[in-house]
């Protein structure tokens, strides 16, 4: 199709960037051919404008649609280009934390840096038997392919691992060879992974090494050959390195470290057993200080060092040989410290007793003297002489690091090959696997002679790769013919040309090392002469003579020459290996230069000092001599090393796997698209993808290509032929027919035509759907608007009709309230007018009154005030007058002073001068005399002024006393004034309280009438309220009526749901400590199968015999401890035995196991029957010490009860003495017929015995009576302080409710005690009260997994634990003394009542004597426990666990007393029949009828009653094992299951085993359960892969079992028999411990069924429940890659939904006719949904195409299917459905929205069932399957794993599919009479007689 059709407005291309090598971007224009550049817009907004290439006019990449974003395989992609590529990797690694990716058939594996959990158990046996394309990608999925291709294809396999340091190469190998140990079955024998896995920690610390990118960088490669048998079982392993870095020992760059080995010795060089290495800390050391970087973080290199011990003891490695490979590792580092000094110029020395020679030679045990001569010299042969020259300094130097190195390489080849020792094997090898760890492509900034051989051995790999990917581009095209036409793919062979053929670089390289005087710059003109001009390939940089560039196929390289030519030459001193050789100390080290010219692998090693790397090449095996072998390079030895490996993967079906470092910085799941492309470009992936896109990379099935693209048809063009229907339609869809090609089944389209249908299909379902959309919108919104019309009219009708009432309801209140303001207005007015009135004149009165009063003393104020103002004023013009004369003196006075100092001033100044002194004087004159004038005037003025003044003094002082006599007048007048006043005052106050009075009476007056109308409205107001409070108070009645009700209810709910929450956590308890139990069974069942097939393999493989371990037979061994075997059987067993010596190897790897196996389970029995005994001795001292203490303190009261047991025992002493008389009597005389009937001594027999009988009786019940009391004396003084746990032992007690229920309790414990198979193991408290609640209504059940005998033991430790904590509580409760004296008081109350109880009940009959006791206990602990519970709950509780154990202690006493009088009641019929066949012959001569008549019941005649019994064959001991072998052996099911009542053999059986009882013939018993059990197991394990005779034994094994329970003779299984059927009950054995290894017998037979029944189901589910359409049509088909999934379209033979309902029905009814139990059947159906829910979420969990919005409806379709067909068998509530929760949850997950934080609550709440692993995992694979889906962002995803982190849980992410849930077998008696059964005569059993 043209460009314009698909760069068009909205397409999306790749263009180049320098920071992300690619980036997205979207067109905003059409591109129109001819146009120059294209108008794009970035995913940031940016708009840009992108130049076209003039020359080429090459377009930008077009983007894959989203929905082919994150595809599993990469050829899937419909754009197959670098950057498609490169963003599919990165979506898959960071968002979905996906680090495999398919590349056609390459693995791509990105380091994640982080441990994921996906490489578990679990995951191993999910992707065993899958095909390669069928689940997610996965270095399973590549070692599964591996072994299949082997197993199917009888060739051998490679997978080769290639990648840079730090990829995680290592790591993919190791998950490889751990699933090859565990699909091929022989992890648990062989262990050749745990011994591969152990060489791990060796390899590592020789070999591996810090460098700059990888803390643990391993500077070796490594090809590892793991060998099969015949039956594909891992046998052994061969290991072969390539490629040591020996530079490394002598040099380290910065930020790198030498090999591990060093800095562990280094870091241990404080233990003792390393003191004589004399090392010391790494950076004392040249060759470990170097790299300035000796600690690792987080790594303990001591610990380190343990490890590789550890893993050199596993690998056979002796201590001493470990001794030795330290010693040689310290030589190293000490000579690297020897120090050589110059001499002169031309020669070297060493100077004397240097520290670290000394140490050197000491460790290696050579002369000091010959190793420093050589060090610092070196020989020359000539052909007549020798010379002895020396070395410079820096030779010497270079010679000793040349040294190092070699003794290290021959160390590290040394190790290889004792590893290999210790993983080969003496067996064949049929096939390998072989697993490639090596370098991949390396370039540096300075390349050397390493790096050139690096990449050689790349190009020889990559040109293997390329030739297989072709070749199967090739098989595929021709398999559909497919016209071929050959692909243009890039070819190596003349890079490889150019290194390797003649005159190449190598062949160049070893002429000029053959030189005399070859050099570096030599070789490098050479180079360039011959090469320069001819080859493309070979390049010379413009800047350097002595370099040279290599076009590889990832990428140049540029070489430096500098030292290719010594590094090439490797040569070594050979004196020096001399003196090293001639070590007569140390044997290790002349053992690894003993044979130098032999190699154990073609490796070799790669000698220099210079660059970053050094090589190691190890030669191949020659049958030249050594010196010939020595001078060969070591470019020829790795040329021919390397040809070795290709010819081994050539010869094999290669598997690759290419490791992608992500970033350089070690950082989790962090992207770095620059280096994934410089990897991606170097490892092949890039031309994988190139070669695909160069053919037809897209290929679709015609069923598929009709299913995906059916939208795009029309009706019409849809015909019957598929073929013929793509056909059409690809004509019209696609016109350039060049584009795709029919096949044979599949269509094959070139790159970009599938994105182009996608467009097509999505275009068209775009149209559709807005069609639909717009279609629907059109109907809700005429619904809509229809609703809201008709609602709007209602409303308004509705509306105005209320406006209208309110408006004339308005206008009748308006017209009311305004009659009624009218007349309340003029009431109100007229109150008020008359209220203003009253009080106006009242203040009128009061305010004129005032008035007066003011104006009165008004005027007598302004009187007084004007005598008071004239005299006032008059002293104050005197007071003015002074002040305005003393003022005018004073003024004066400074005036004329002012004037006098003017003037004197002036005289001052006139004074100066003479006439001015005359003047002056004359002036003077005349002054003096003026003054003298006034002072005399003043003096006469003073006088005058005198007198004056003494006559004003005078009248003042009259008129002074004349005014205050006046004063004291107005005073008196004023004092009358205010006198009267005051009284006038009082008055007008008198008159003012009288008129408030007066107005306080009337305001009085007025306010009671207000009160009393108040009153009477408050009283009626009162009772309205009280009423109403009435009503509410009743109300409220009721609601706190109903309040209570509920929270009765709801504690009720709360009750049951606690109760309830405790039942299933003890009931999951108790299924746990099944499941372990049973889990036990089945491992021993495989070992007795495993050792079954060992011994017929054995006896049918080897003719030669060998001396072997004698072991018996684990079913043998089994069944003797549980019961024992007859004579014969054991002399066949013997003679079986020693037939079995003859074949039996002694190196058999599973006898070895399974008699380690069989060691620790009878030491860890026997640690276990010590630890009980311990314990049982503990508990009886404790016991015995409470005992003394309880004695100590209630001596007194049990003196009346010891006499009566002393009494008790005088009288059985008595009884026994009696029947010894009577025994004796009957022996003493049996021919005198004193024992005749009717003779006295007969009488007196009879009635001793009768007598004898009826005592027993009484004592008897005295006996229990007696122990009763005592024991209810006893528990009642220690209730208060025995502390247990009431909160678990609360839910026990009460269920025992009844007599009966305490009777079957004790009953259940009593059979326990039977069983000693269990007596290893004691149980905890926890379990105990797990088995006592879970079990209490139907402790019956419990017998069948052997769990009362658990009861018995946990009641044991529980015993021991209370009697412990009593004594505890004994010594903290000293202060309750009184208390318990007061309760003993009590106690001797309860005493006495109890023996007038006693005395009541010996009155009694004795049939109701032990009723009545039973039931007066049962009632009184009752009452104690109802008081209890409502005095003190706690006390209740204890005293409901004191009841238990009181029950316990009264039911073993009865049963102690049953059976003696069972024992007696034996005794006395053998007897009467002696007395009886004694008297028979004489009975008939002298017995007359009278007589007759007289005793018509004859005691004779009581044992014959027995021979009348019915349901019983007899056999012949010779006939049981015929009877054997036609009732089980040779029977066939179906024909019994048809024509037969269900369980016809176990009934037959059990007959015969009647019979056998009836005998008491105790060997014919167990020889007939023996050979029940033993053939039981031999017809399984022939037909155990036959469902219906698993089924069908099953079914009579139970019913065999139940047949034991309802005949036993015990009540508690004898409650539903009929009277008939307890008359059959078994009566001389007790068969309780067969009936627990038919139980055991029963669990086998049930797992072998789920087995079987997994084994049919598991192949269909994942087909029927996933990829089987159930609904059509709902999902489309993906394009997917070369790796094709299994199509979900149906054909003919695939599995589905349908299929699995007609199995499941299939076993359903299978399990009915055999009459299987109804509640067993429901426990295998439980498992069988188990497993199909499991099954299922697992696949979905690995299947990235199942994950989508689809998938889910047609799982939530397929789940309701399977409902609807438990309601139709009517197994609902079996708890099947349960079993399915997670996988509902998983589809509803799928389908529920992914967006907000709402939708992140309601998965979190919704979700419960799936952990939080299988949440994430599910949300990372969701995949769109239409454009229209969204995928789940990254952020979600955080969110739910924050909201999820704090739930306690495992981290497991698939389901145990191999998980059974533990069995139970409740017992189920038979209605059917065995008398009344019929033996037919088709089973052959014509020799048993009916009894």
């Amino acid at each position: 199709m043209a460009a314009s059709e698909l760069y068009t407005k909205c397409a999306r291309v790749w263009i180049p960037d320098v920071e992300e090598v690619w980036k997205s971007a979207e067109l905003i224009k059409d591109y129109k051919n001819g146009d120059a550049s294209l108008q794009l817009m970035l995913e940031d907004g940016t708009n840009i404008d992108h130049k076209l290439d003039p020359k080429t006019k090459n377009l930008p990449y077009l983007r894959n649609p989203d929905i082919l974003v994150g595809e599993n395989d990469l050829t899937a992609l419909s754009y197959l280009h670098e950057p498609a590529v490169l963003h599919n990797l990165k979506v898959r690694f960071i968002d979905s934390k996906l680090i495999y990716t398919y590349c056609g058939i390459v693995l791509v594996a990105i380091n994640p840096y982080e441990t994921l959990p996906i490489y578990g158990t679990d995951i191993i046996n999910a992707y065993s038997g899958q095909n390669m394309g069928d689940m997610d990608p996965h270095i399973f999925a590549v070692a599964e392919e591996a072994y299949k291709q082997m197993a199917r294809d009888e060739r051998n396999q490679s997978i080769i691992v290639s990648g840079e340091s730090g990829a995680g190469k290592t790591v993919s190998a190791k998950y490889a060879m751990r699933y090859f140990a565990t699909v091929s079955g022989s992890a648990s024998e062989a262990n050749v992974e745990e011994k591969v896995l152990a060489s791990n920690p060796i390899m590592e610390a020789i070999g591996n090494a810090k460098t700059t990118r990888n803390d643990n960088s391993s500077r070796f490669g490594k090809y590892i050959e793991i060998g099969f048998d015949t039956r594909f079982r891992i046998i052994g392993a061969n290991m072969r390195t390539y490629l040591l870095e020996k530079s490394r020992v002598v040099f380290q760059a910065d930020e790198e470290r030498n090999y591990h080995i060093f800095y562990q010795l280094c870091a241990s060089s404080h233990l003792p057993e390393f003191k004589n290495l004399k090392l010391s800390s790494a950076n004392d050391f040249l060759y470990t200080r170097q790299g300035r970087s000796p600690v690792i973080d987080g790594v303990d290199d001591t610990k380190e060092l343990c490890s590789t011990r550890n893993a050199f003891s596993l690998l056979g490695i002796n201590e001493s040989y470990q001794k030795g490979l330290f010693q040689v590792l310290a030589a190293i580092l000490h000579l690297g410290n020897v120090e050589i000094k110059d001499r002169d110029s031309d020669s070297s020395i060493i100077p004397p007793n240097n520290r670290h020679l000394t140490a050197f030679c000491e460790l290696v045990g050579v002369t000091y003297q010959d190793m420093s001569q050589w060090l610092c010299h070196r020989k020359l042969k000539t052909a007549t002489e020798t010379y002895i020259k020396p070395l410079p300094r820096l030779q010497a130097t270079n010679a000793r690091d040349a040294l190092s190195k070699h003794i290290y390489a021959k160390l590290f080849n040394w190790i290889v090959e004792h590893v290999n020792k210790a993983l080969i094997t003496n067996v064949k090898q049929h096939s390998f696997i072989g697993v490639l760890d090596i370098y991949g492509f390396e370039t540096f900034e300075i390349n050397s002679f390493e790096q050139f051989c690096i990449n050689y051995a790349n190009e020889k790999l990559q040109q293997q790769f390329n030739m297989h990917v072709f070749k199967l581009e090739q098989e595929e095209y021709m398999k559909e013919q497919i016209p071929w036409t050959l692909i243009d793919f890039y070819d190596n062979q003349p890079c490889i040309n150019l290194i390797e053929a003649k005159m190449g670089i190598l062949d160049l390289l070893d002429e000029e090392c053959r030189m005399p005087r070859g050099s570096d710059d030599s070789w490098a003109q050479k180079l360039y002469n011959t090469h320069l001009k001819t080859c493309s390939l070979f390049e010379k940089p413009r800047m350097s003579n002595r370099a040279f560039i290599i076009q590889h196929f990832a990428d140049k390289v540029e070489y430096q020459c500098d030292g290719f030519l010594e590094k090439n030459k490797d040569t070594v001193n050979e004196e020096q290996i001399n003196v090293l050789k001639a070590s007569k100390k140390f044997d290790l080290l002349v053992e690894l230069f003993q044979d130098e010219e032999k190699a154990t692998s073609p490796t070799g090693q790669v000698p220099g000092t210079g660059g970053r790397t050094r090589l190691s090449v190890k030669p191949e095996k020659s049958r030249e001599t050594s010196s010939r072998e020595h001078k060969k390079t070591v470019g020829c030895q790795f040329r021919n090393s390397l040809q070795m490996l290709m010819d081994t993967l050539n010869a094999t079906t290669p598997h690759y796997v290419r490791c992608i470092k992500p970033n350089d910085f070690k950082l989790a799941f962090s992207f770095d698209p620059k280096r994934a492309v410089q990897q991606l470009r170097a490892c092949g992936v890039l031309e994988t993808i190139r070669i695909s896109a160069a053919g037809f990379p897209s290929r679709w099935t015609y069923q598929e290509f009709f299913s995906r693209y059916r939208v795009l048809m029309k009706q019409k063009d849809v015909l019957p032929d598929k073929k013929l229907t793509c056909r059409n339609v690809l004509e019209k869809l696609v016109q350039d027919q060049d584009k795709y090609q029919f096949g044979k089944t599949k269509i094959f389209f070139r790159a970009g035509q599938v994105a182009y249908l996608e467009k097509l299909r999505a275009d068209k379902l775009r149209a559709a759907c807005i069609r639909i959309q717009k279609t629907i919108r059109c109907w809700l919104a005429r619904k809509k608007y229809l609703r809201k019309r008709n609602a709007a009219i209602t409303i308004q009708r509705f509306t105005r009709g209320y406006q209208a009432r309110c408006l004339a309801k308005f206008l009748r209140r308006t017209q009311a309230a305004t009659i009624i303001q009218k007349y309340q207005r003029m009431c109100v007015e007229k109150k008020r007018y008359r209220q203003k009135q009253a009080a106006a004149l009242a203040m009128q009165t009061i305010l004129r009154a005032y008035m007066a009063r003011q104006k009165y003393q008004a005027l007598l104020r302004e009187h007084k005030a004007v005598i008071i103002q004239k005299h006032v004023r008059g002293w104050l013009a005197r007071c003015w007058y002074k002040r305005c004369l003393v003022s005018l003196v004073y003024l004066q006075c400074c005036f004329r002073r002012m004037k006098a100092r003017r003037e004197l001033k002036k005289l001052k100044i006139e004074a100066r001068s003479v006439e001015h002194f005359k003047k002056l004087n004359k002036g003077m004159e005349n002054k003096i005399m003026q003054l003298q004038r006034k002072i005399d005037e003043q003096n006469k003025d003073n006088r005058l002024i005198s007198d004056r003044l003494a006559g004003l003094e005078t009248s003042y002082t009259a008129e002074s006393e004349r005014m205050r006599g006046e004063l004291g007048r107005l005073r008196g007048v004023e004092e009358d004034a205010k006198n009267k006043g005051n009284q006038v005052n009082s008055l007008l106050e008198e008159l003012e309280k009288l008129r408030k009075e007066l107005s306080a009476t009337q305001q009085e007056k007025k306010t009671i009438e207000d009160w009393a109308q108040t009153y009477r409205d408050e009283m009626e107001k009162m009772v309205s309220e009280l009423k109403d409070q009435n009503g509410s108070l009743k109300k409220e009645k009721d609601d706190l009526n109903r309040s209570i009700q509920e929270q009765s209810q709801q504690m009720t709910e709360k009750m049951a749901r606690l109760i309830a929450e405790e039942t299933q956590q003890l009931e999951t308890d108790l299924n746990e400590e099944r499941s372990r139990y049973q889990n036990l069974l089945t491992e021993h069942l495989r070992l007795e199968e495993k050792y079954d097939d060992l011994k017929e393999e054995m006896a049918l493989s080897s003719n030669v015999s060998k001396p072997g371990h004698r072991r018996t037979d684990s079913t043998h061994s089994s069944n003797e401890s549980e019961y024992t075997y007859n004579s014969e059987y054991a002399e066949l067993e013997e003679g079986s035995r020693a037939a079995e010596d003859v074949t039996r190897g002694i190196d058999t790897p599973l006898t070895l196991k399974l008699q380690k196996r069989l060691t620790e389970l009878e030491q860890e029995k026997q640690s276990l029957r010590n630890e009980l005994e311990n314990k049982e001795e503990q508990f009886q001292r404790a016991r015995a010490r409470d005992d003394a203490e309880f004695k100590k303190a209630r001596g007194a009261e049990l003196e009346y009860e010891s006499l009566k047991r002393q009494e008790l025992e005088s009288e059985n002493k008595k009884l026994r003495h009696d029947l010894a008389e009577m025994r004796q009597s009957l022996l003493g005389h049996p021919a005198t017929g004193a024992g005749a009937p009717g003779s006295p001594a007969y009488k007196v027999l009879l009635d001793q015995l009768n007598a004898s009988c009826e005592e027993l009786e009484v004592r008897k019940e005295e006996v229990l009576i007696l122990r009763s009391q005592l024991v209810s004396q006893k528990e009642a003084m220690q209730h208060k302080e025995t502390m247990t746990e009431p909160s678990v032992y609360v839910e026990d007690v009460s269920k025992l409710k009844d007599a009966d229920e305490i009777k079957q309790a004790y009953i259940g414990l009593k059979d326990t005690n039977r069983s000693p198979r269990f007596m290893c193991k004691p149980l905890e408290v926890s379990d105990l009260l797990s088995r006592l609640r879970s079990a209490a209504p139907d402790f019956h059940k419990l017998n069948e997994d052997g769990e009362l005998w658990l009861v018995n033991q946990g009641l044991k430790e529980t015993i021991r634990l209370l009697e412990h904590q009593l004594q505890t509580q004994r010594r903290s409760y000293d202060n309750e003394v009184e208390a318990l004296r007061g309760e003993l008081q009590n106690v001797k109350e309860e005493n006495n009542r109890q023996q007038q109880l006693l005395a009541q009940n010996l009155q009694l009959p004795p049939e109701a004597r032990i009723e009545a006791s039973l039931q007066h206990e049962i009632t009184r602990l009752t009452n104690e426990n109802l008081e209890l519970l409502a005095d003190d709950p706690t006390a209740s509780r204890e005293a409901r666990v004191i009841i238990l154990r009181r029950m316990v202690d009264l039911m073993e006493q009865l049963e102690k007393q049953d059976r003696t009088i069972r024992k007696l009641k034996k005794q006395l019929k053998v007897y009467s029949k002696r007395i009886g066949e004694m008297g028979a012959g004489q009975a008939e001569g002298q017995t007359s009828p009278g007589q007759m008549v007289d005793e018509p019941i004859h005691p004779v005649n009581i044992p014959r009653r027995e021979k009348d019994f019915q349901g019983m064959l007899e056999y012949k001991k010779e006939d049981e094992l015929k009877l054997v072998k036609n009732l089980i052996l040779e029977l066939k099911p179906r024909g019994v299951a048809v024509n037969l009542i269900p369980g016809l053999p176990a009934y037959i059986l059990f007959m015969c085993l009647r019979h056998a009882d009836y005998l008491n013939d105790d060997q014919k018993v167990r020889t007939l359960l023996t050979s029940t059990i033993n053939s039981i197991k031999k017809i399984l394990k022939k037909r155990g892969d036959d469902f219906e005779t698993v089924s069908f034994w099953l079914s009579n094994t139970c019913r065999f079992l139940h047949c034991l329970k309802q005949y036993s003779g015990d009540p508690a299984f004898m409650k539903h028999n009929s009277q008939r059927q307890n008359e059959h009950s078994l009566s001389n054995f007790d068969l309780a411990e067969y009936r627990q290894v038919i139980s055991d017998l029963a669990i086998q037979i049930y797992q072998q069924l789920i087995k079987c029944m997994e084994n049919i189901l598991q192949p269909m589910i994942v087909s029927g429940m996933l990829e089987h359409e159930t609904i059509q049509g709902v999902s489309g088909v993906k394009p997917t890659g070369l790796r094709k999934r299994t199509s979900s379209i149906a054909d003919e033979g695939t599995d589905t939904l349908d299929s699995i309902l007609r199995q499941l029905s299939a076993f359903h009814s299978t399990m009915c006719q055999h009459g299987t139990d109804p509640e067993l059947i429901k426990q295998v159906v439980k498992q069988q949904f188990y497993i199909i829910g499991a099954v299922t979420l697992n696949n979905l969990l690995l299947r990235k195409d199942m994950c989508s919005w689809s998938k889910g409806m047609q799982i939530r379709y397929n789940v309701s299917q399977l409902e609807e067909w438990l309601r139709d068998k009517g197994l609902m509530t079996c708890g099947a459905k349960e079993t399915l929760e997670p996988l509902i949850q998983a589809a509803q997950l799928l389908q529920v929205k992914k967006k907000t934080d709402e939708d992140a609550e309601a998965i979190c709440s919704m979700c419960l069932a799936l952990t939080t692993a299988q949440i994430v995992k599910v949300l990372n694979l969701y995949t769109p399957v239409n454009e229209f889906e969204e995928r789940v962002s990254v952020a979600f995803i955080r969110t739910i794993q924050t909201r999820l982190r704090d739930r306690c849980e495992t981290p497991q992410l698939l389901m145990d599919t191999k998980m059974i849930y533990p069995v139970t077998f409740p017992f189920n008696p038979s209605s059917l009479a065995l008398e009344t059964i019929q033996i037919p005569t088709s089973l052959n059993l014509g020799f048993l007689t009916r009894v």
